[in-house]
């Protein structure tokens, strides 16, 4: 027992200069920036539960999270620090702070931000696949750690002619496109690789803008721009519904006269029944069409219908392959079913009604006519009674005047 006490006594030193030296390593975290770098990301890993690093410049000027020159981009995690710098100070720069023990402090310069042209023109609402490369002194990077953190924006801006001499309250705001990140998910085909790849929706109206891709992290400072012309959808769609479940809806496309070659429309409708239900049809147009027309199925079951899809075309101008997302539109079966049924409960109230009234009119004069034929035959009555009261009186005074006329003839003179 008492040797192990001086065995332990013994080794205490040691393990002092051991733990005094490990924390020698976290402030020791020194890298050289050589004068030819023109950016510069510091990847700091900490220990769990660590505050941000402080970086000090060659001259001694320490820069913190919420302290530094606007050359200096900071993206703060629970363990990490992602620290970018545009033109730094050459010379050696130091990390002070709780780095992990396997001093997992990378360095990466010039970097630098390679993104596809954009076409001559774009189409308003449009879905664009663009492409973003990031790359280090002229190859990809594939650091993980890094990309993982890298989201890059695609912002328009209307343009204006001389924009940096028009005061910053004057000038039009950013309109987001998208934003995209090398996360192997929809069009971008492999994580981790480099390669940015985006769905990008032009959603603007038509006109020119300046486009400006950056990161909307922080991580990377250095942006670039384009400019852009965004013209008119080339083509009409229009869905029509079916009057009745007999007759089916239809999508009809109509294409602008000389801008998208004849038969090259193809489109993916999906329409939604009330329950939930997705029915799919597709089309595409003959050699010769300059539009498309596509069935689809009535349901017959009443309620919310919805409907969306993609139609596809191809520019005449360029030959460039185009994709037009179709928005979610919705419909209602049950309310044009209960329209009918109303119009004809409505049509029969009418008709019955009107009946009514035609009846009601005949029975009106059938009793004015019985009227005035009654009144007629009472009048003709009366005149007849009277007449016959008066040759009553006319005969009977013919008679007395006669009787009178005899007793005088009988009288002796």
């Amino acid at each position: 027992m008492l040797q192990r006490l001086l065995l332990l006594v013994m080794l205490l030193p040691v393990l002092s200069w051991a733990k005094e030296s490990t924390a020698m390593s976290w402030l020791d975290n020194r890298f050289r920036v050589d004068p030819t770098v023109d950016q510069v990301s510091f990847m700091v890993q900490r220990e769990k539960q660590s505050s941000a690093v402080v970086l000090v410049r060659p001259d001694g000027t320490k820069y913190y999270p919420w302290r530094h020159p606007d050359n200096v981009s900071w993206h703060e995690e629970p363990e990490m620090d992602i620290i970018s710098i545009e033109n730094p100070m050459p010379g050696p720069w130091q990390a002070v702070g709780k780095i992990t023990p396997n001093n997992q402090v990378k360095v990466l310069s010039n970097l630098k931000l390679e993104i596809d042209d954009f076409p001559s023109r774009l189409y308003q609402s449009e879905t664009l696949k663009f492409t973003a490369r990031l790359k280090q002194d002229g190859k990809l990077l594939t650091l993980r750690d890094f990309l993982d953190r890298i989201k890059l924006t695609v912002i328009f801006y209307e343009y204006v002619e001389n924009a940096e001499l028009l005061p910053k309250e004057t000038l039009p705001g950013p309109i987001k496109i998208g934003e995209f990140t090398d996360d192997g998910l929809g069009l971008d085909e492999e994580p981790g690789d480099g390669i940015f790849t985006v769905a990008l929706p032009v959603e603007t109206l038509p006109g020119k803008y300046r486009v400006k891709i950056t990161s909307s992290n922080g991580i990377f400072l250095r942006a670039v721009e384009q400019e852009v012309l965004v013209y008119p959808p080339p083509l009409t769609v229009s869905f029509i519904q079916g009057r009745d479940r007999d007759e089916p809806h239809e999508l009809a496309v109509t294409a602008e006269e000389g801008a998208l070659v004849p038969g090259s429309f193809a489109a993916h409708i999906e329409q939604e029944d009330p329950e939930g239900h997705v029915a799919i049809s597709q089309g595409h147009a003959l050699a010769d069409e300059n539009g498309l027309r596509i069935p689809i199925p009535h349901g017959k079951t009443p309620g919310r219908y919805g409907w969306s899809g993609w139609l596809y075309a191809t520019d005449t101008l360029n030959g460039r392959e185009l994709i037009f997302k179709l928005p979610k539109n919705h419909f209602a079966v049950m309310a044009e079913l209960q329209l009918d049924k109303n119009l004809e409960v409505f049509r029969s109230q009418q008709e019955a009604k009107a009946q009514a009234e035609e009846q009601k009119r005949k029975q009106e004069e059938q009793e004015a006519a019985r009227s005035n034929a009654l009144k007629i035959v009472l009048g003709s009555n009366l005149a007849v009674i009277f007449l016959v009261i008066i040759v009553g009186f006319v005969w009977r005074k013919r008679q007395v005047k006669k009787a009178i006329a005899e007793e005088l003839l009988v009288i002796p003179t």
